[in-house]
């Protein structure tokens, strides 16, 4: 079992910069991790994912040279630059049991723990 915590979303200005963190707690051992979003109206969205190791990621072709995904212990990172009013929405931090560290799915449906999730609004 692990527990997930989002800390970090806002309110802030179109062009501005975010970090996102989301905390991990209970047994994190061959965890993979991910960050998915959802707009109002929209299906959820794929936005990043980590292997267990930190040396494999994988971030959503639209979001590539702004968002970047990162981990130290315990806690997984979401770095957002140049923030587009079309960047807002809800973002939650998922995480699964992985068996290899290249695991890096963007697949929603296999992260089994999720966190509350974190509102990040950007005005134009």
């Amino acid at each position: 079992q692990v527990q997930l915590v989002e800390s970090g979303g806002g309110l802030v200005q179109a062009g501005e910069s975010l970090r996102l963190s989301c905390a991990a707690s209970g047994r994190t051992t061959s965890y993979a991790m991910g960050w998915f979003r959802q707009a109002p109206g929209k299906e959820r969205e794929f936005v990043a994912s980590i292997s267990m190791s930190g040396l494999n990621t994988n971030i959503a072709d639209s979001l590539k040279g702004r968002f970047t995904i990162s981990k130290a212990k315990n806690t997984l990172y979401l770095q957002m630059n140049s923030l587009k009013p079309e960047d807002t929405g809800i973002y939650h931090c998922a995480a699964r049991q992985a068996m290899f560290d290249s695991s890096v799915s963007t697949d929603s449906g296999v992260y089994r723990h999720w966190g509350q999730g974190t509102q990040v609004t950007v005005a134009s």
